[in-house]
């Protein structure tokens, strides 16, 4: 089991990518399962389609204990199994407790071996990397950890704070950094900023994704672009980017 945790700037098109990379791998034959690991809860609504699922953490806060693995699980595009952690009530408690929720939550109800997934993806908002939200990265979790950036100033700041926090986590048996991924905004020297960003992390940019209409328009219809567009450009540097992640990962893609 390959796992993975996907972190970046809210707003930057990282859970768009995990999205299209979870259906692009089920369209290999991968069993995968990606975990929602953002308040809004929003990571997988473009693989079921769903504007509303219930989140760990409203199950924890309704339930306590009294639910099912079934409770938990969405099934989206390809058998993408779904989970989102959900967050606390606006302006209480702490959003990182979602996170601590549902990884556990998972754990103990035996997700793992029940599903049997080949690849898990944690989609993690990365704009602060503490708490809760470092927990994907911890022991036991993710292998890798892979930064979505574009080349604006605020995205390739965020990127370079997570990078630190990975390094600064070193040591303690937590995931590595695997590498950037340019998910471009056409902005003014976006390649060489991000280029520059890789650098000073000691990192490798290891794919750029298009600026596309397509990835709005499979957004609108709550579908990803491997769904929605399957024999388009975009579609095949999702499934280029998911090769390259197994790869990275030390698996030869099917």
């Amino acid at each position: 089991m390959i796992k993975i945790a996907v972190y970046g700037k809210g707003g930057i098109g990282k859970s768009t990518t995990v999205s299209n990379v979870s259906a692009a791998l089920s369209e290999m034959g991968y069993k995968v399962m990606q975990i929602g690991c953002d308040p809004k809860a929003d990571s997988t609504v473009n693989l079921h389609g769903k504007e509303n699922v219930e989140t760990v953490l409203e199950l924890v806060r309704t339930k306590k204990n009294s639910f099912t693995l079934d409770d938990m699980v969405t099934e989206g595009y390809g058998g993408v199994i779904c989970v989102e952690a959900g967050g606390p009530t606006p302006g209480l408690g702490c959003a990182g407790r979602g996170i601590i929720a549902a990884l556990e939550k998972l754990a103990e109800k035996g997700a793992y071996d029940v599903y049997k997934p080949d690849v898990v993806f944690y989609d993690v908002l990365g704009d602060v990397v503490c708490g809760g939200f470092s927990m994907p990265m911890r022991g036991g979790y993710a292998d890798k950890v892979f930064v979505v950036t574009s080349g604006e100033n605020m995205a390739i700041h965020a990127a370079a704070n997570i990078a630190m926090a990975v390094e600064g986590f070193k040591g303690r048996g937590y995931a590595e950094l695997g590498g950037v991924i340019l998910n471009r905004r056409n902005v003014k020297n976006e390649d060489a900023k991000v280029a520059e960003l890789a650098e000073d992390i000691q990192s490798e940019v290891i794919a750029s994704l298009s600026r596309s209409d397509l990835v709005q328009e499979a957004e609108e219809m709550k579908k990803t672009v491997i769904e929605a567009f399957p024999d388009s450009e975009m579609a095949q540097e999702y499934r280029e980017l998911a090769k390259t992640l197994l790869k990275i990962c030390g698996v030869d893609a099917c």
